[in-house]
């Protein structure tokens, strides 16, 4: 984050406006909206305006600015088409402290004008910290559309209401849960239609039945790495939950997502790195529902495949805590699409199955005979380090050492490597590449395929394509 967002009251306090054109009126009859001190100082001024300064009680001073008329100023804004008096602005203004916008020059401010939709009391402000005002412009078109016209009156009706909540339901989480759970309800779209009183009925309702909240556990997965391959339903709880326990492979980018004020629990486990034990986690799992806390279980791709998600979903079906199950893409086809190699094809490969390449004592128990089928595909989880073992027992099992074979780390994110051979050539090829986990391996003839196709990642916007010479 660049810069701090704020909500500054400047109601009934002064706020200097340098400049008399048009863009100074764009951010004067922002200010006049909020309720500021107008003070307008230029050689010109434009008479709207004038007229504005005017309507709101403010002053009109048709000169050159100078270093007293910021003294004292709660806010200055410099939009004048003369670079040395924006630079003077924004240099008296810093010297005291004072918060400064010049428009269109970013490196002179102190703080940004946002791109603003007003449903007062609810305000949504946008802001690029200066980079691109257009696509801040473009998010407000969006937010504009998005956001019901009447919400305002729904936040006065919830507003007005605070007070018998916070008498009713005694503890935060508690009100937390009410709220949330009016939100859920049908008054917001009675609102919405005009139907007010309703609303306030049902409210009224719904807070004399109020109950104690009771603990709840999600089981989300978090998908490969790529913070745009969360689903819906995983986002949606993110901004729900009390605390999340979340794995080693959960990148900051999607931990961002989380609600702000969430309790974050690192209980993550990778190659010789165990931070909590299974057992540990279920407890912990148990305890925060147990105070009627929403708890989120954040796993690396999907919960269910390779992920322990079956072994806390026992412990929460016994203990009797009510959980949900949020599916995530698994790296094996999250990765495996990043990197170009299709896991099935109808000519290459009718069937994919999924591995876990864990060492335990030096070797894996698999059965490795059962492996070496025609058109089929190996998806090999946690394998990195015992690359050199399963490249070598399917070889000695009767799989060709010329079989395609393909390691990806850090797959679907911007640190994605990929190193494709073939059974043989494989374990070198990685070993002088440096790769370093999280990474799968696959194995099988699709991955030839990859050859076909080039995949790139664009520089500026990190998404992929496919590029056709």
């Amino acid at each position: 984050m660049e810069a701090l967002p704020v909500f500054l009251n400047v109601r009934g306090v002064r706020c200097l406006v340098a400049g008399g054109g048009e863009v100074a009126l764009r951010k004067a009859r922002l200010l006049a909206r909020a309720g500021a001190g107008l003070q307008v100082v230029s050689p010109k001024i434009s008479e709207p305006l004038g007229e504005l300064a005017r309507a709101h009680d403010g002053v009109c001073e048709r000169r050159g600015i100078v270093e007293e008329d910021v003294a004292g100023a709660c806010l200055v804004i410099a939009a004048t088409d003369d670079s040395a008096v924006n630079e003077n602005v924004s240099h008296w203004a810093r010297q005291r402290g004072i918060p400064v916008n010049v428009v269109d020059q970013p490196a002179l401010c102190s703080f940004f004008m946002p791109a603003i939709v007003d449903r007062s009391p609810i305000v949504v402000a946008i802001s690029s910290s200066g980079a691109s005002p257009v696509l801040t412009r473009n998010i407000k078109e969006l937010n504009e559309i998005m956001l019901p016209a009447r919400i305002d009156r729904l936040a006065r009706l919830l507003g007005s209401k605070r007070g018998r909540v916070k008498r009713r339901i005694d503890d935060f989480a508690g009100r937390t849960v009410f709220w949330e759970s009016v939100l859920d309800s049908g008054i917001p779209e009675l609102v919405y239609a005009g139907r007010e009183s309703e609303a306030a009925g049902e409210f009224d309702r719904l807070l004399e039945e109020a109950r104690p909240p009771r603990g709840e556990v999600w089981l989300v997965g978090a998908g490969p790495g790529d913070p745009d391959l969360l689903s819906l339903r995983a986002l949606r709880l993110m901004y729900r939950a009390d605390v999340v326990l979340y794995d080693r492979l959960v990148s900051a980018e999607i931990l961002a997502r989380v609600r702000p004020d969430a309790e974050l629990i690192h209980v993550g486990k990778g190659p010789e790195m165990h931070s909590a034990d299974q057992y540990a986690i279920n407890e912990l799992l148990l305890q925060h529902a147990g105070k009627g806390r929403k708890v989120m279980r954040l796993k690396g791709g999907d919960p269910f495949i390779f992920g322990r998600g079956g072994e806390e979903l026992i412990t929460l079906a016994e203990a009797g805590v009510n959980f949900q199950i949020v599916p995530g893409i698994t790296a094996a086809s999250g990765c495996a699409a990043y990197a170009g190699i299709p896991l099935t094809h109808r000519d290459h490969a009718h069937s994919v199955e999924f591995l876990t390449g864990h060492l335990k004592d030096g070797s894996l128990d698999l059965d490795w005979p059962a492996l070496i089928r025609h058109k089929h595909t190996l998806v090999f989880y946690m394998g990195l380090k015992s690359l050199p073992v399963v490249c070598g027992q399917l070889r000695r099992h009767g799989m060709a050492g010329t079989m395609p074979a393909a390691v990806v780390a850090s797959g679907t994110t911007a640190g994605q490597q990929i190193v494709a051979g073939t059974l043989a050539s494989l374990p070198e090829l990685v070993e002088k590449g440096e790769i370093k986990p999280p990474a799968i391996i696959i194995v099988g003839e699709v991955v030839k395929l990859r050859g076909r196709l080039e995949w790139f990642r664009s520089s500026e916007s990190g998404e992929l394509s496919r590029h056709k010479n």
